[in-house]
């Protein structure tokens, strides 16, 4: 009997093996373990900076649910949509102007990590 499935349900495609992931497991999870390649100092910088909005941004979404929403601009839920939106920019522009130091912290791990990994000395 022929096995069927609900309109615009494809059946389960079996995990493939491949020479790079032999088990055929997610592809995501195999390069966890994988060393990654070197990168510059200018992408890490980058990458500590994004790390630290995110953080900026949920550190002040929380104080951003206390503000009242029924201002001289009408709240709703409008601005209930938009807000998270406005908080994440927030964080965007704090961590830019400097931020609180997170960035540079992280920053400065990744460096020491990248050096350690390659076998350099710091």
């Amino acid at each position: 009997m022929a096995e069927t499935r609900p309109a615009g349900f494809a059946a389960p495609r079996p995990a493939t093996a491949t020479p790079a992931n032999p088990a055929g497991a997610n592809p995501a999870a195999a390069q966890v373990s994988r060393p990654q390649q070197s990168r510059s100092p200018e992408a890490m910088r980058k990458t500590a900076q994004e790390f630290e909005a995110q953080m900026l941004g949920a550190m002040l979404q929380p104080m951003f649910e206390t503000v009242p929403t029924n201002g001289p601009m009408g709240g709703g839920a409008a601005e209930a949509q938009w807000r998270p939106m406005l908080v994440e920019q927030f964080g965007k522009q704090m961590a830019k102007a400097g931020g609180v130091g997170i960035g540079t912290a992280v920053y400065r791990d990744m460096m020491r990590l990248q050096t350690q990994s390659s076998g350099e000395k710091p």
